[in-house]
């Protein structure tokens, strides 16, 4: 399904490679996308960007993964962004044909259709910041740093940050940090809503599995539905997210997890989800 795909264990859990530079790896109902490409600090080159497309596509498919976890192999960093070596190699041509592969990593992330949490820690910057932007929900430990420094080497944030980041922070913040290129610790991050958890430094991982599994915890389909709901009812006028809050409603409102989460709770039990 993936590039170079293959499984292996680790830790009694199953691991899944996707070509050299990413791993999955499951914990229950909650899969950790890893990016693994420590030499680099996981900068994104064009057979790093198709293994990220490749592992999303197989994440979006798998009925069993209910949350996301992003996360990193380097001590030091989450994702320093794009790989400016690879990309000063390019001609233009060659630039404009890698343009949709590298797009294709940010929407793979940003379309997964199950919660995300991106668990950063040290440099996010630049692509790298628009990874975690592209989750749902960011855990960062006291130790991170990010930002969208693109203007500063004379191109745009080209990963979705300057749609993302304004969304989160407001359009006046964004522009700010957007033309100012700087680079933003995890104290004032936290304070701006540039990052959602902040924790202990070595904290950032689990305590995002953690977040991960309690989302896992409930309805799959009902947590997938509002996903929908958040994501495109965002930025309409009211009348029109109401909706699209109501035609995701009906979406989930006859399904067997409904049927489910009443029995289970008039029978004083946990419900055992059947994700349909």
């Amino acid at each position: 399904m993936g590039e170079g795909r293959s499984e292996e264990r680790s830790e009694g859990r199953p691991e899944e490679r996707f070509g050299e530079f990413v791993v999955v790896r499951r914990h229950g109902f909650v899969a950790e996308l890893v990016l693994d490409r420590p030499k680099a600090m996981n900068a994104v080159s064009s057979a790093m960007a198709r293994s990220v497309v490749g592992a999303c596509a197989a994440l979006a498919a798998d009925r069993d993964v209910r949350a996301v976890v992003l996360s990193s192999t380097h001590e030091r960093a989450f994702c320093v962004g794009a790989d400016l070596k690879e990309r000063n190699s390019m001609s233009d041509a060659e630039l404009v044909r890698q343009r949709p592969v590298a797009r294709g990593a940010y929407t793979g992330v940003l379309d997964l259709p199950m919660p995300t949490v991106a668990a950063v820690h040290g440099f996010a910057l630049g692509g790298g910041f628009e990874l975690a932007l592209s989750c749902d929900l960011i855990v960062a430990d006291s130790t991170a740093v990010v930002g969208l420094p693109e203007v500063s080497v004379g191109v745009i944030p080209g990963g979705g940050g300057t749609q993302l980041l304004p969304r989160r922070v407001g359009a006046a913040r964004a522009a700010e940090l957007i033309f100012t290129a700087r680079r933003v610790e995890a104290g004032e991050a936290r304070e701006l809503g540039l990052v959602d958890v902040l924790v202990e430094e070595g904290r950032d991982r689990a305590e995002a599995l953690a977040l991960a599994s309690r989302i896992a915890a409930n309805s799959p389909v009902g947590v997938r539905a509002a996903k929908r709901a958040l994501r495109v009812g965002f930025g309409l006028d009211l009348r029109a997210g109401l909706e699209v809050e109501d035609a995701a409603w009906r979406s989930v409102a006859f399904s067997g997890d409904r049927a489910e989460g009443v029995a289970a709770f008039a029978e004083k039990r946990a419900p055992v989800w059947p994700g349909e």
